[in-house]
């Protein structure tokens, strides 16, 4: 993606599909008189957003590429691409050992860096065969996937999550007496954890407020609410949104008997839909099908918004009941954003408009369904050619801050300059 290869977060980026034209530029094309030679997509893209930010139900879909912009600093590991898990489990199992498994499996040769489709092999050779090899295949997918595991736990307190923090900050503070947001995703990372935390957002995942913290389906039921005596009346507070992790989280492990918020090897298994074929099966178990519930019935709901940006459409069991629900759900509306609309090669000249037909970064059945239909003139569907960041900056800030989370940020700034010595 040379393109976009260190090109900062920028509005500009962004580029809608027009059916009537083509996929128009963000901005405004202004000549050296001052006057508007090309009016730019911005309008129609903010009164999107605002029609979405104001449905009833409100619902957020990441995946991957929502990660690649969260940074850490020079020379520290960042969010990996399926390129850079295959190069951990490298390092894990070391290039001689991966070599002599890719061997036993006559078809792993010719795969490339492709660690989905490798897990996905060997998780067959093990269940066909029953010999020494078998044992030695599956001792590579546990090493593969401790390496994944670590490789994926790349976010800390230091790590700069600016789109995240902004994004969570326009879209999870709502009206009370609105539904709150929900965000689902893919991601194993803690980026929208540590985006709410730095912002003294609260979420709702399903896990209790014990020590340690249990899941418990029945948790994503109970809200939070300020009372200042007895007589008061519940009043629900600001800044509270669900997160729901599809495919689970670095910090759950599978205990006896319950699932435990934990870091530690030794509180059980890690609860992770790795990369593989067989997520779709994987996804009706304990927790993930209480996710994917969650998501098909959110998808039902009348007069909601779903935003999808950094979710590729690669997982069947997710990208399936968004287009049911589309066909099924008149009130349902749906804002994507992805790089993959158009190649590189055609943004690099940044025309005013690029043609409907431009050539396309990804092939992807999914995104032709979504283009098929906006070309059929549903109103519902805004498609745009960008990334995470770019579609941050976008989002407006409809609910203006409260004189309680100013107070909040105030205090956090004083002891930030106190712990760095800063007084003045």
């Amino acid at each position: 993606m040379v393109f976009w290869n260190g090109r900062p977060a920028a509005a500009a980026n962004l580029r809608l599909l027009n059916t009537n034209v083509g996929w128009k530029r963000y901005e405004d094309t202004v000549d050296l008189d001052g006057k508007t030679t090309f009016f730019g997509a911005n309008r129609e893209v903010e009164l999107s957003f605002a029609t979405a930010l104001n449905a009833s139900n409100l619902l957020l879909l990441t995946g991957a590429g929502s990660s690649f912009c969260a940074r850490n600093a020079q020379g520290a590991a960042g969010a990996p691409g399926m390129g850079d898990l295959w190069d951990a489990v490298e390092a894990k199992v070391t290039a001689p050992g991966m070599a002599e498994v890719i061997a036993l499996i006559p078809t792993a040769a010719g795969i490339g860096k492709n660690i989905e489709k490798l897990l996905t092999l060997c998780k067959l050779y093990v269940s066909l065969f029953l010999d020494a090899n078998s044992n030695k295949v599956e001792a590579f997918i546990k090493a593969a996937e401790k390496a994944i595991l670590a490789r994926v736990d790349f976010v800390g307190s230091t790590t700069d999550l600016t789109s995240h923090r902004s994004l969570v900050r326009k879209i999870a503070r709502r009206g009370i007496r609105k539904p709150r947001t929900k965000i689902f995703t893919t991601n194993y990372d803690l980026c929208f954890e540590y985006a709410a935390q730095g912002q003294q957002f609260v979420i709702v995942d399903g896990f209790s407020h014990t020590t340690p913290q249990v899941y418990d389906r029945a948790h994503f039921s109970y809200d939070t609410v300020r009372r200042g005596s007895a007589d008061d009346a519940p009043d629900y507070i600001e800044n509270v949104f669900h997160l729901y992790k599809l495919h689970g989280s670095l910090d759950w492990r599978r205990g006896s008997p319950s699932i435990i918020r934990s870091r530690t090897e030794a509180d059980g298994s890690p609860v992770l839909i790795f990369p593989r074929d067989t997520k779709y099966q994987e996804a009706f178990e304990t927790p993930y099908l209480d996710m994917m519930g969650a998501f098909q019935t959110a998808l039902r709901e009348p007069d909601t918004a779903l935003i999808v940006s950094g979710f590729g459409f690669k997982d069947d069991h997710i990208s399936k009941p968004i287009m049911a629900a589309l066909e099924a759900n008149m009130g349902l509306r749906v804002v994507l954003c992805d790089v993959a609309f158009i190649s590189d090669a055609t943004l690099e000249a940044e025309p005013d408009v690029v043609p409907k037909n431009a050539p396309r970064m990804f092939a992807n059945p999914y995104f032709e369904q979504f283009i098929a239909i906006a070309e059929q003139g549903d109103p519902r569907l805004t498609l745009l050619n960008g990334r995470f960041e770019d579609l941050a900056l976008v989002v407006p800030d409809l609910v203006s801050q409260t004189e309680r989370e100013r107070h909040a940020e105030r205090m956090i700034a004083a002891r930030t300059n106190a712990a760095n010595g800063v007084f003045a």
